[in-house]
């Protein structure tokens, strides 16, 4: 099968490292494109997924009351007895 040639523009750190990464993998970046694109067609998607996990809200403000009570430790209800913690806990 003839082959063809693309060009594809990158970031330059981006490039080396993806370079420095096929390399230690034994894989020429071709080669490592050319699975790729094997692969999204074979199944008919990306082989990956694309995105980034979204905290609910709930999380979300859990993370807030942390990042409040470690600029202010006396926001929060500290123990020295795990039992009256976990009494307190569970009640």
């Amino acid at each position: 099968m003839p082959s063809t040639n693309i060009n594809i523009r990158m970031d330059a750190e981006l490039k080396s490292a993806f370079e420095a990464f096929c390399k230690d993998v034994g894989l020429t970046m071709t080669t490592a494109f050319n699975v790729f694109a094997k692969k999204t067609v074979d199944e008919q998607r990306i082989p990956f997924s694309i995105g980034k996990e979204r905290p609910n809200k709930e999380t979300l403000e859990a993370l807030e009351e942390v990042r409040q009570m470690k600029a202010d430790p006396t926001l929060g209800k500290t123990y020295t007895d795990v039992d009256k913690m976990m009494k307190e806990l569970l009640s």
